[in-house]
């Protein structure tokens, strides 16, 4: 625009200069109408091509405010405290209830963003954040009305490699912390070796294992671990495997390496990483009475108030006190094993005469009830009526696979050895356990 007016006012003052000279008026007429011309063009090219400057065109996000629930706090004070009426409040309580089943915020853990299309628009929809893989989402679509539903986070689930080695004075547990085994896998490790192992006279320096199991992610967070998927043990007796397998059907179970089950009916040690004190004997000098007899158990040092749980699934057959046991539990686990738990502080609650327990329920608390020097539990194996060693006995296998699962079963344990060995050459390549599957569906 400024070099259209300069070229105007340039015309005009050559228009006036040659006025001056001139003499003829027709001349000047012309000269008029020329310059009137120009100007049009110049005009119009002004409007046709000049362009304003463009403005940034500003979008308004979406606004998020969460709010962490504290003690104290209920979805009613929440929601006031954001300006809800009490109309609302008592609309999205309703709603949360009858179609999210949902009641109750919990202190320290549940979150809710409330969320609006632009900065000074109202709240127009609300997730309560109630864990890592549940939502619950609030939806205001006419005012006054709200929709509720509940929504899965589905989990990335990968697979995890340790390996360790059991070092002079070490133990198991501290072996595989220190090759990075979280503290609750170890635990679940624990209650699966323990169908096969003392951890107390069976781990020696030299003896490798590792451990498979699932880390379950959050897009690129780790939120938790999932299940014990293989383990591996160079024991005493030989490498123990197990493999973590579900069949058809949705039953979950552990075999070896040739699809028998790998957990048996009874577990040797009770209370995992007990010392033991006293082995099965058949002669011992009682620490009571001071003449020898036979010792038909075994002996584990536990502290006052270590829980007991059951070695087995059974009923409860005898639940009293004697001079010799003190309070005692005796378990029938079926037509040959029974079991036997002695010198106890006191008895779980609920656990009487009659009652039917399952493998690790509570059962009882140590102590140092009737002859005993001291806390500590006494286990005994009782075998179509005859004591045995509970560290020696052979112990059945209750979850063999048939026929028909054991081929699924040894297709299955390949594929999963695969993953293995690949992350055995590198821990930290991210491997899933459902892409063999995926990959099965995406051939079809």
């Amino acid at each position: 625009m400024k070099k259209a007016k300069y070229i105007i006012k340039k015309m005009t003052a050559k228009l006036v200069k040659s006025c001056k000279n001139l003499k003829n008026v027709n001349l000047i007429s012309r000269i008029v109408l020329a310059v009137a011309a120009v100007m049009m063009v110049v005009a119009l090219g002004v409007v046709l091509f000049y362009k304003t400057p463009l403005h940034e065109v500003i979008c308004n996000p979406e606004q998020h405010n969460v709010v962490e629930v504290k003690s104290g706090d209920t979805l009613s004070k929440i929601l006031g405290n954001e300006g809800f009426s009490m109309r609302d409040i008592d609309t999205i309580s309703k709603t949360l209830k009858t179609e999210a089943n949902f009641t109750t915020l919990r202190a320290g853990r549940d979150k809710l963003d409330f969320i609006r299309p632009s900065e000074n628009a109202p709240i127009s929809k609300i997730v309560i954040i109630n864990g890592p893989w549940n939502r619950v989402e609030i939806d205001c679509g006419v005012p006054g009305t709200w929709q509720c539903q509940k929504v899965e986070i589905e989990r990335d689930t990968r697979i995890a490699y340790k390996e360790g080695e059991i070092k002079e004075g070490s133990s198991f547990y501290l072996a595989a912390l220190e090759a990075g085994v979280p503290e609750g896998i170890v635990i679940d490790v624990y209650d699966l070796l323990a169908f096969e192992m003392d951890f107390e006279r069976d781990i020696r320096a030299g003896q490798k294992f590792y451990v498979v199991y699932e880390e379950n992610y959050n897009a690129e967070t780790k939120v938790d671990n999932g299940s014990v998927l293989a383990v591996s043990f160079d024991a005493l007796r030989g490498n123990v495997q197990m493999y973590r397998f579900i069949k058809p059907d949705g039953h979950v179970g552990y075999y070896d390496e040739n699809g028998n089950g790998a957990i048996k009916s009874l577990k040797r040690t009770p209370i995992n990483n007990a010392k033991i004190t006293s082995s099965f004997a058949g002669r011992r000098k009682h620490p009571v009475l001071g003449f020898t007899r036979a010792h038909k158990g075994v002996d584990f040092r536990a502290p006052t108030g270590t829980p007991i749980p059951a070695a087995g699934a059974g009923r409860v057959i005898a639940r009293s006190f004697n001079r010799g046991h003190g309070n005692f539990v005796k378990i029938r686990h079926n037509g040959t094993f029974e079991t036997l738990y002695a010198h106890m502080s006191k008895f779980a609650k609920g656990v009487n005469v009659g009652t039917v327990v399952r493998q690790g329920q509570i059962i009882g608390y140590s102590g140092s009830t009737g002859l005993s020097t001291g806390p500590h539990l006494h286990y005994e194996v009782i075998k179509n009526g005859v004591h045995v060693n509970p560290m020696t006995v052979k112990l059945p296998a209750i979850d063999n696979l048939d026929a028909k699962n054991k081929p699924l079963f040894i297709e299955y344990k390949k594929g999963l050895e695969e993953k293995i060995n690949i992350l055995k050459t590198d821990p930290k390549k991210i491997v899933r356990l459902k892409d063999e599957e995926e990959n099965k569906e995406n051939k079809k």
